[in-house]
């Protein structure tokens, strides 16, 4: 359903298989990660970017979603979640907690 809306123009070497790189631009948008932490199994980054960038410009994602959502009148659902990033000495950090023994100590006084 997706293929017949890529473009298909070939100018200058082969091009990377189109699955692969939408695969790697999804595992991108997925997961947060920078464009440059893209898997090699994807391809080149620079091309996942570059296509990416490229393809928002024509429009050919909006053609996608719209091809998408036609062909399933409805019948997806999607859940939207964010991804938040922990700093480096966020994730060691000591938690400002009461001592949970001093707590049972109490009740039983």
């Amino acid at each position: 359903m997706i293929q017949p809306l890529l473009p298909t123009k070939v100018r200058g070497v082969k091009r990377v298989d189109d699955r692969r790189v939408l695969n790697g631009i999804f595992w991108r948008l997925r997961t947060g990660a920078p464009w440059a932490e893209i898997p090699s199994r994807y391809g080149p980054h620079t091309t996942c970017v570059n296509r990416f960038n490229r393809w928002r410009r024509a429009g050919v994602w909006k053609r996608i979603l719209d091809a998408v959502s036609e062909a399933y009148a409805g019948d997806i659902q999607m859940i939207d979640s964010s991804s938040i990033r922990v700093r480096q000495h966020g994730a060691n950090a000591q938690k400002k907690m009461a001592d949970p023994v001093a707590w049972v100590a109490r009740a039983a006084a």
